[in-house]
């Protein structure tokens, strides 16, 4: 597993599937802040929560420079059905292979109820408008998360 990024990293580069079948990409966004964050699973209570925040946040991100992609192990099909039940305006993109994930070092080993395996690990990476990390975090709460990143990008003075 790749180490995780730190603030002048370059952004690992990716091409993936977005909700509606285009493939997008990082470099769709040069020039611009992006937040990208990876979460396990579309439609899940904690992931609706997280993507809801975000979308109730696009105004003030977008109003302060910076766009959201989600990026999640999801087949195409399933980030539609959530993108549409929740009215989720941000690309969502599948990374079913999990190879973008694990070249933001968002894939690894995971423990819950005392069972130890491989998954996703709830991570946002923001990248800059030159495709270098400007802020990385990693093992995030998908409650609060949001704002907190708000807070860490001095967007809610």
């Amino acid at each position: 597993m790749p180490e995780r990024l730190v603030p002048g990293d370059d952004a690992p580069d990716f091409r993936l599937q977005d909700a509606a079948g285009h493939d997008v990409g990082l470099r769709d966004f040069r020039g611009k802040n992006t937040v990208v964050y990876f979460y396990p699973a579309a439609a899940t209570p904690g992931c609706t929560k997280q993507a809801c925040d975000f979308r109730d946040s696009l105004p003030a991100l977008q109003g302060a420079g910076y766009e959201v992609v989600g990026i999640s192990p999801d087949p195409v099909e399933k980030l539609a059905d959530f993108a549409a039940a929740e009215g989720l305006s941000f690309p969502l993109l599948s990374d079913p292979d999990h190879a973008v994930a694990e070249a933001y070092a968002a894939w690894g080993e995971k423990k819950n109820y005392g069972r130890t395996y491989d998954g996703l690990i709830r991570s946002t990476v923001v990248v800059g408008p030159d495709g270098r990390v400007m802020l990385a975090q990693y093992n995030v709460r998908a409650t609060g998360h949001v704002a907190k990143l708000r807070r860490d990008l001095k967007l809610d003075a």
